[in-house]
């Protein structure tokens, strides 16, 4: 068996560089959920699109990603952290160049569920490789920078995708991908040490992988197109669901390495801030989605405007979120992780006034509040998925809890938009699209209530259950 590499540290320049490394190439992967977003009106009109069209442009990418991203976690462990991740990064780059030459809708949706393969493959690496590689006591500070830096690529999306949008075409939203992944994956084969885990034997669930992929995308199927589709294609498409999950969990129940150890959910910690996961990433996904159309539609705002508007997220993110994840080790998740959604949702409802004539004060505003709570939550979150896991099971870990967040943002934005009346071409028609915005609005703040009361009920302290372990205890 060979020697593991020493572990990192913070103040090494390797550490520095293998987090620059991991930190970047999820970066790349969440900029471009989000980066997306603000060109959806643009592409809608250059392709020809339809709602349910840029919904897909959307989705196309997220279903992808929350059903393979449990592979990617698995195949890390197994195959090698590093290795998996180099080849999702390269993977990610060839569908970025195929995306930015995308002649029709059709095209670049499947560019885009291409583009999803490779980041399912990548992001789990990046958290996986600081939980096997950092010495525990870095722990925190590096999971902390990975979360802002996340959660900085997510949000600066709509403002850099602004500017390429004002300068050059949406097609480079796509290209800029291809330089920024050979940048990464240099750097990781200088940097980053190779891991995985000793004890990954056995064949490789590919039942359980298949199942993941049918249900997620016969469910967004029915979420986006179900609503005019005919009665035997949704009773078709609801069977397959059904079918998909039972099928998922006997084939986890019965696999000797299941891409979902059923007894992580053992802990209150892990299955409450999973079930906050996907509520609060739905909410933040389906917000994005709409507050870029509406901005751009309604209120009359340039791409770039649309962008700019995002920077309270970006800002407060990268300031706070390793100093909350710091906070949290001495504190506890429960507190931030209960208060973070709830501020957020006062941000949703400021935000829920965006319309025809709105101007830079209320947006600002609102997207202040929404950043405080984000930035309040997700570093916490973070650590304390991960700190309920064994090391062994970094790799599974980090992929389900990516799964959970993809998953929630794939759903919410598949069904929020025909649950509030919007299709068609209502994204291009003020009146519409801003009553169904509200509407809209309204749901996500819903879902937003519902993540801070999961936490505040499922991460109380229980006097019979051995306490979550932070990552600087192992």
């Amino acid at each position: 068996m060979t020697t593991p590499a020493p572990l990192l540290e913070r103040t090494s320049r390797r550490g520095l560089l293998t987090l620059a490394a991991v930190t970047i190439g999820s970066g790349v992967a969440l900029l471009d959920g989000t980066i997306v977003g603000i060109a959806l009106p643009t592409i809608g009109r250059d392709l020809g699109s339809s709602l349910s069209g840029l919904q897909w442009i959307n989705n196309g990418y997220v279903l992808t990603l929350a059903s393979l991203v449990l592979v990617g976690g698995g195949l890390g462990d197994r195959w090698g952290r590093r290795r998996v991740y180099l080849v999702g990064m390269a993977w990610f780059a060839l569908a970025s160049l195929g995306c930015a030459m995308a002649p029709s809708t059709d095209w670049l949706i499947v560019g885009r569920m291409l583009q999803g393969v490779g980041a399912a493959l990548l992001t789990p690496g990046g958290l996986a490789i600081i939980q096997s590689s950092f010495h525990p006591r870095d722990r925190p500070w590096a999971i902390g920078t990975w979360a802002g830096v996340s959660g900085i690529a997510t949000a600066i999306g709509p403002f850099v995708g602004g500017w390429i949008l004002d300068h050059l075409s949406w097609h480079w939203i796509f290209a800029v991908n291809v330089p920024l992944c050979a940048g990464v994956i240099a750097l990781s084969l200088f940097a980053v040490p190779e891991s995985r885990d000793v004890e990954s034997t056995g064949s490789f669930d590919l039942a359980g992988a298949g199942a993941t992929v049918v249900t997620l995308g016969a469910l967004t199927w029915v979420l986006t197109s179900g609503p005019g589709a005919k009665g035997a294609a949704l009773a078709l498409a609801g069977t397959v669901v059904v079918l998909g999950v039972v099928g998922f969990v006997i084939a986890e129940t019965r696999a000797s390495r299941p891409l979902v150890p059923f007894a992580l959910f053992r802990s209150p910690v892990f299955a409450a801030a999973n079930l906050m996961t996907l509520l609060v990433y739905g909410a933040l996904g389906s917000m994005m989605f709409v507050l870029v159309i509406q901005l751009q539609t309604s209120a009359g705002w340039s791409p770039l405007a649309s962008g700019l508007a995002t920077l309270p997220v970006t800002v407060l993110l990268l300031l706070l979120s390793p100093r909350m994840a710091e906070l949290a080790q001495r504190t506890g998740p429960r507190l931030p992780m209960s208060v973070g959604p709830l501020v957020c949702t006062a941000g949703v409802l400021l935000l829920s006034a965006v319309g025809p004539g709105t101007g830079w004060p209320l947006v600002i505003a609102g997207m202040t509040v929404f950043a405080l709570g984000l930035a309040t939550l997700v570093s916490p979150l973070t650590s304390a998925v991960l700190a309920a896991a064994p090391d062994r099971l970094a790799g599974s870990a980090s992929g389900i809890n990516n799964a959970v967040a993809r998953t929630g943002t794939l759903l919410a934005v598949a069904a929020i938009p025909s649950l509030v009346g919007l299709s068609g071409d209502d994204y291009t028609d003020p009146a519409a699209l801003t009553q169904g915005y509200r509407l809209a609005a309204f749901v996500i703040a819903g879902l937003l209530v519902a993540g801070g009361a999961v936490s505040w009920a499922g991460l109380r302290p229980r006097p019979d259950v051995e306490p979550a372990r932070t990552p600087s205890s192992r």
